[in-house]
């Protein structure tokens, strides 16, 4: 009985042993997405040819339904540059070339704007701003737009009383809201007319003893009134005076004495918007004046001609994949969140654990970032998830790099092809699986593909807006969560 009882054992554990041994020897069957070649290339060409004047009723049409509100939240239009300003790119290369290159510099600016933070640069340490208000080159964003170069998105807001409506550059790595202003000493060449004070009863001048003046990191006084200045890491820049304005939202209401810089002399890669709204986490941005518990925006394709919403005080989808939203107590206007790691085909991919967490330094993390276009890793992440990614892509032909990206494909001869899934993971069983557009994208219009993502030698990683695309991503402010949808936009 004895003896039966320990065959019984051995067999079960042989049994184990062998299970185990095959696990080991026949992996799990990767998983793999469709990516529709010929679409993509037919978009990128799309854009090219793409006359916004065609769309001006439609937009317009668009906006009068998308403008909603709720007793709790309300809701404007989300564009991307290429459906409101025709680009000047003769060819699709260049156009992705000079996006690359555009948000390169984007990527300097926040690692920039994160540095002074950590080493403890104060505001009086910083060069002032000349009564004069002269320009400075200081090193700061640049934005991602669509037809201009890089992955911009506008929305529409009603600014001053009665309220002019503006096309808006948002920005989740900024706080300051700025608008071009008349008398305009330099200008850019912006959708709509020019913004003049005079024309709004609700004008007014900051005053130099404010808050608002005292929070902004480079500012002047002149006869009493406070002077801004934004500078950009490309020679971007917006100079002029820092007002209190009425800032409204379609029918659904507006806010009052909303601080912003009404500019008189801006240079940059602006063209087309009036201005930005600073989405960040300071005291200066338009989510903290206006006290918005939550805000999320859906990001359209890149080289779309449609539209989705921003949205405030809205809550987040019932089906978002979430993540804990995290601050640094270093710097208040970046959005970190908890990412763990990936998997690539179905398959975890290894790295060493607390890789992407922030340390007590402030080091480190994930930010997402609305106004970056392609998404940064430390560079060991980068090359565990590239190899990964190589590893199932074999039967695709290769060719050479283009720019920052050194894994790209020959796909002119393909209508379609199957490609391994991109997961991103948030911990325990949380995962944001992205579509096979947000990973492998074109970057001219003969079929050259290249994996979307970079390495940096930075510490801080950032989730970039060619990821985010045709996802609700949710920001709840109250609860410190970040929620991920892809069926809400």
């Amino acid at each position: 009985m004895a003896s039966s009882k320990l065959f019984l054992v051995f067999s079960i554990f042989l049994s184990f042993l062998f299970t185990s041994t095959l696990s080991r020897l026949s992996p799990q069957t990767p998983t793999f997405n469709t990516l529709d070649v010929s679409s993509s290339l037919q978009q990128a060409q799309h854009i090219l040819s793409l006359d916004p004047q065609s769309l001006k009723a439609f937009t317009q049409a668009q906006n009068a339904a998308v403008f909603s509100n709720s007793s709790s939240g309300f809701s404007i239009p989300l564009h991307s540059r290429g459906s409101l300003y025709k680009t000047h790119h003769a060819d699709y290369k260049s156009l992705v070339l000079s996006r690359l290159d555009r948000d390169s510099a984007r990527v300097g600016f926040l690692n920039t704007k994160l540095q002074l933070a950590l080493h403890g640069v104060k505001k009086s340490e910083l060069r002032p701003l000349p009564t004069e208000i002269q320009p400075e080159e200081l090193s700061t964003p640049v934005i991602s737009g669509t037809s201009q170069g890089s992955g911009e998105y506008f929305s529409r807001v009603g600014v001053g009383n009665p309220a002019k409506q503006f096309y808006m550059v948002l920005d989740t790595g900024s706080d300051i809201n700025w608008i071009q202003c008349q008398p305009c000493t330099d200008c850019y060449q912006q959708s709509d007319p020019i913004f003049e004070p005079s024309a709004s009863s609700t004008y007014s001048p900051v005053s130099c003893d404010s808050r608002q003046c005292s929070a902004l990191e480079v500012s002047a006084c002149r006869s009493g009134k406070c002077l801004y200045q934004v500078s950009y890491g490309d020679g971007s820049y917006t100079v002029g005076e820092f007002v209190t304005e009425t800032v409204s939202f379609g029918n659904s209401g507006n806010i009052n004495g909303v601080a912003l810089g009404c500019g008189h002399d801006n240079e940059g890669l602006f063209v087309g918007a009036a201005g930005l709204l600073g989405l960040g986490g300071g005291p200066l941005s338009l989510t903290s004046q206006i006290k918005a518990s939550s805000f999320s925006y859906c990001l359209v394709d890149r080289d779309s001609a449609g539209s989705s919403t921003l949205d405030f005080n809205s809550g987040i989808p019932a089906d978002s994949v979430i993540a804990p939203l995290m601050r640094s107590r270093k710097i208040d206007t970046f959005y970190y969140v908890g990412l763990s790691g990936f998997s690539v085909g179905g398959r975890q991919v290894e790295m060493p654990p607390g890789l992407f967490n922030m340390d007590a330094s402030g080091s480190g993390g994930v930010i997402v970032d609305c106004g970056t276009a392609i998404t940064r890793l430390q560079t060991q992440a980068y090359n565990a998830l590239r190899d990964a990614f190589v590893k199932l892509t074999q039967d695709l032909p290769t060719t050479s790099g283009v720019a920052l990206f050194d894994t790209c494909y020959d796909l002119s001869s393909k209508s379609s092809v199957k490609v391994p899934t991109v997961s991103l993971h948030f911990g325990g069983a949380k995962s944001l699986d992205l579509p096979a557009k947000n990973y492998l994208i074109p970057v001219d219009s003969s079929g050259t593909f290249c994996f979307a993502f970079a390495p940096t030698s930075s510490s801080l990683s950032i989730i970039g807006n060619v990821q985010q695309q045709g996802t609700r991503v949710s920001y709840d402010l109250a609860n410190n969560r970040v929620g991920f949808s892809t069926h809400t936009c």
